[in-house]
């Protein structure tokens, strides 16, 4: 726990100083005013997370956090747990959704085991750090011990803090791999949030009605069993989480510690961002939605962070895919605060508008 407390102790607030600085520049940039909407508020704070007018984005690293669940022998996903280890082995051959649409914007991953339930071959080209095969069923009691929430947050963050510090890696990126673990993402958001379990479950990869409803009941039950503090947000990642999702937000912990952006992918993604950010608000400071997630339970995640996803394209796929797409937002909102010059650089009059 003293390690997890530095950790979120060396957390600093964006600086709202260099926010200002940005958004002077932008207001004095040869268009109208607001006129580029979104494009300039990200651009704005990425030069409040970078405290600079140039932000540096070219190194662009994707984690896509794997692990297995419990509660999947419940019934609760439409495949079966070793897909989780067939997936990640197509994402080390370059395969995956996520491999195409990383190359696609320039972004390189890194696949991480973090509790995937079969052994995986050590000559894989994955971070080897399985805290355990896979975590127990929370339809029956906790998912995890702190010790091992905790040890999954710091893995989380120590990749990214490696990453930036030895590597040079300057944007980052979360998504997930783990069959059944929209079951525990909507176990979290329920427990923040207080609403119904009904309003709140989506069908995941598509199970048919009678298996919705019975993923519903599995989730309820998970809550009464584990009644979860909403207060602490490591009981809520212990009881009803995942050992991805603590790895998912212990990397937005680490980018925040070292001062650079990060954007997380769909409903899973979004579910460790919750937990960060609940354990350290000022993490949000650094965060970035990729897209909403067609699971119906992201809506209220995003309300809860109190930060607009960048895309909205009906996808709900995980792996990081979102993450890549809306890297190519975030390097264009750069663009657009360092490159579009002022009515002053340019000898343009400005007509105040």
């Amino acid at each position: 726990m003293e390690r997890l407390s530095r950790l979120l102790d060396s957390i600093e607030p964006a600086d709202p100083q260099w926010e200002d600085k940005a958004w002077q520049r932008l207001r004095s940039q040869i268009r109208p005013r607001g006129s580029l909407g979104q494009l300039e508020f990200i651009g704005a704070r990425l030069a409040s997370i970078q405290r600079t007018l140039t932000p540096a984005l070219q190194k662009k690293l994707i984690f896509t956090m794997a692990g297995d669940h419990g509660v999947a022998a419940e019934g609760v996903s439409a495949f079966p747990q070793e897909v989780t280890g067939q997936m990640v082995y197509s994402f080390t051959r370059g395969w995956a959704s996520i491999n195409v649409l990383a190359r696609h914007v320039g972004a390189d991953v890194r696949v991480v085991d973090c509790g995937i339930a079969c052994d995986i071959p050590p000559d894989w080209p994955v971070v080897h750090r399985k805290i355990g095969k896979g975590t127990r069923s929370i339809a029956a009691g906790p998912a995890m011990t702190r010790a091992e929430g905790v040890e999954g947050l710091l893995l989380g963050a120590e990749l990214v803090e490696n990453a930036f510090e030895q590597e040079g890696y300057e944007l980052f990126g979360t998504g997930d791999m783990g069959i059944a673990n929209t079951t525990p993402s909507t176990a979290i958001v329920a427990a923040f949030s207080g609403k119904p379990v009904a309003e709140l479950t989506g069908r995941g990869t598509g199970i048919d009605d009678k298996s919705f409803a019975h993923k519903i009941s599995v989730i309820e039950r998970a809550l009464a069993v584990n009644r979860p503090d909403p207060a602490d947000a490591l009981d809520v990642l212990c009881k009803v989480g995942g050992y991805e999702i603590a790895g998912l937000a212990g990397a937005v912990l680490g980018a925040a510690s070292v001062k650079a952006p990060i954007v997380c992918d769909g409903f899973i993604a979004t579910a460790g961002a919750l937990i960060a950010c609940r354990l350290c608000p000022r993490a949000a400071d650094y965060l970035f939605l990729s897209h909403r997630s067609h699971e119906v339970g992201h809506a209220v995640m995003a309300d809860l962070l109190g930060i607009r996803p960048i895309l909205d394209l009906d996808m709900r796929l995980g792996e990081g895919t979102g993450s890549a797409l809306a890297m190519n937002i975030i390097e264009a909102s750069a663009r657009v605060l360092m490159d579009i010059k002022t009515f002053a650089e340019a000898g343009v009059s400005d007509t105040g508008h």
